[in-house]
């Protein structure tokens, strides 16, 4: 049992970045051990012993092992207290938006896969998704006119959710520059100390994080 966070993902994943991020945003110290999802490791019985659904990201902490981003992002605002809302009733809400979350943004992160990863494939499943996803970033655009942060009066799991899959939309030809108000609220998240892009935070092998517990 150690008292120390220890996140496997991969670097391509958008599963993996809602979790870097948050524990990024909110200066803890973690480890990070890498997946190799390009040479099939999420699928090798030493990741599913961990993961029996042979994906990323998972967490352990403590005598826990959590898989799934949305439910990890809930662990981690529980237990530490991190851009958990302060009502109760937003709580839930932040959780109600990881939910849709995992129905509609997950669109975006389609789009960019089978665009990006998948050019082999017939467009017309990008097709498919296209407008779906295109959809769930009018509906959050919607939704956060005159606010700036979709739950309560600050950031929380649900913004980081949200975004965790939306910062893939321009690798599937997804505009959020398009929607003023996804815009403002993506250069109000990057503005926070610790953000960092995908690629920028997360690596292509192990590492130690020491936080900065201040923030």
């Amino acid at each position: 049992m150690t008292d120390r966070l220890i996140l496997h993902g991969s670097f391509t994943s958008s599963s993996t970045y809602k979790p870097m991020l948050f524990l990024a945003l909110s200066g803890l110290p973690f480890s990070f051990r890498t997946v190799n999802l390009k040479n099939g490791v999420q699928k090798e019985a030493a990741h599913l012993a961990i993961n029996r659904y042979g994906q990323v990201p998972v967490l352990r902490h403590r005598d826990l092992t959590l898989v799934m981003s949305n439910v990890i992002l809930d662990y981690l605002a529980r237990t530490t207290g991190h851009f958990e809302p302060r009502t109760e009733q937003h709580c839930w809400q932040a959780r109600e938006w990881l939910s849709w979350e995992n129905d509609a943004i997950t669109n975006v992160a389609r789009v960019r896969h089978f665009a990006r990863f998948r050019p082999d494939v017939s467009q017309d499943i990008v097709g498919f998704f296209r407008p779906l996803a295109e959809a769930a970033l009018d509906f959050a655009d919607k939704s956060l006119q005159g606010r700036e942060w979709l739950v309560g009066d600050a950031c929380s799991i649900a913004d980081i959710g949200c975004w965790g899959r939306m910062v893939f939309a321009a690798e599937g030809g997804l505009s959020l520059d398009a929607r003023p108000n996804l815009a403002a609220w993506r250069d109000r998240l990057m503005a926070m100390p610790g953000f960092a892009l995908p690629y920028d935070l997360i690596p292509k092998k192990d590492a130690e994080f020491a936080g900065a517990t201040s923030r």
